[in-house]
């Protein structure tokens, strides 16, 4: 993110949504292979062959290799790709906008400039308070807002917007270089160079 960073622009946080969407991915990946191992165990006792007698001690060997793969497809289809989504999203608070960023080898990158946002409000369910996250949102004037889910200790993460925002130069707003235009005093430089400044 450093390299991205536009003139004068300092990163004051930097985190990830909270964890707890990988709550069941990792109870999953506990239980499953344990599943699989305890199945093994199991075919491999001759528990298939009194249950049903025509599977003999041959079909052991193909039996265990379906729990493994059973279990390796809910690992490697399931578990990974939400620890890697989770891995891959960043939010990125600098003294200048907020950019989150999604995904890995799919990129999109959302980046809202503190000058622009007018309300930041959160929004919590009751499990996302319980677990001081919640989801952000920011209102720039557009129709729809700007919202940045599951936040980890959104309240503290709100105040640093808001204090990022108290910080902006008054009447000045960032551009696309990093620079601070403010256009009252471009306006009056205009006039007193054409002579109709009344002062």
């Amino acid at each position: 993110m450093r390299k991205a960073l536009l003139p004068g622009e300092q990163v004051i946080v930097v985190t990830r949504p909270q964890p707890r969407m990988l709550i069941v991915p990792a109870l999953t990946f506990v239980v499953v292979p344990a599943l699989a191992a305890y199945a093994s165990a199991w075919v491999v006792k001759g528990g298939p062959a009194k249950l049903i007698p025509l599977i003999t001690k041959d079909w052991n060997v193909w039996l265990v290799a379906v729990c493994v793969a059973l279990a390796a497809w809910v690992v490697l289809g399931y578990c990974l790709p939400r620890v890697m989504t989770w891995h891959a999203t960043r939010y990125t608070l600098t003294n200048q906008r907020l950019v989150a960023r999604y995904g890995m080898l799919r990129r999109r990158d959302q980046q809202v400039s503190l000058a622009a946002v007018r309300n930041v409000v959160i929004e919590q369910s009751l499990l996302q308070r319980v677990l001081r996250s919640g989801n952000i949102s920011l209102d720039t004037g557009y129709p729809s807002s700007t919202v940045v889910p599951d936040v980890p200790e959104a309240a503290t993460f709100r105040n640093f917007i808001l204090d990022a925002i108290d910080d902006l130069p008054q009447g000045g707003v960032f551009g696309a270089d990093g620079m601070i235009h403010n256009p009252g005093e471009a306006w009056q430089r205009e006039t007193r160079e054409g002579g109709r400044d009344e002062r």
